[in-house]
């Protein structure tokens, strides 16, 4: 099913986002791309907010983040409370980041994976569903954690 997808980046991933937008355009979905719009220097976490608001929004229904590592951009993405984002290298754990934690947003490294394995977990992503049932439960948890409890 087609939907819109947020994409953004830092410069160390910007090819990587061109690539991966022109083929979610071929796969059928809108592309919100949010940048930037060249390899000039500029930094992850100004572009984790930018997808991460356009998920709260609801301007895109999921999206993917790029940076070098994947690491930082998916610390900013994760800084705000309507998104859910999972750094992911394979399939598995992009398919079990929906399928299990239903994670809005995925993120990858360009410089830890290539164009094929970053288009493999983007579709894995795209493809699967959220299980519910007794995650359910727990993804409750992730937005309204209890720091000062013990678990029950």
């Amino acid at each position: 099913m087609a939907e819109t997808i947020a994409i953004a980046s830092d410069h160390a991933a910007f090819d990587m986002k061109a690539a991966l937008a022109d083929w979610l355009r071929d796969q059928g979905h809108e592309v919100l791309d949010l940048g930037p719009d060249s390899t000039a220097s500029v930094d992850y976490p100004d572009y984790g907010y930018k997808l991460a608001q356009a998920i709260a929004d609801g301007r895109a229904t999921k999206g993917i983040a790029l940076c070098g590592s994947g690491i930082g951009i998916s610390i900013a993405v994760n800084r705000h409370p309507a998104a859910r984002c999972a750094l992911v290298s394979e399939e598995l754990s992009a398919r079990l980041s929906r399928e299990h934690n239903d994670a809005n947003v995925i993120a990858m490294g360009a410089r830890l994976i290539g164009i094929e394995q970053a288009r493999a977990c983007a579709a894995a992503f795209l493809s699967t569903d959220f299980a519910g049932d007794r995650h359910l439960r727990r993804v409750d948890k992730l937005s309204n954690p209890a720091f000062d409890k013990e678990p029950a």
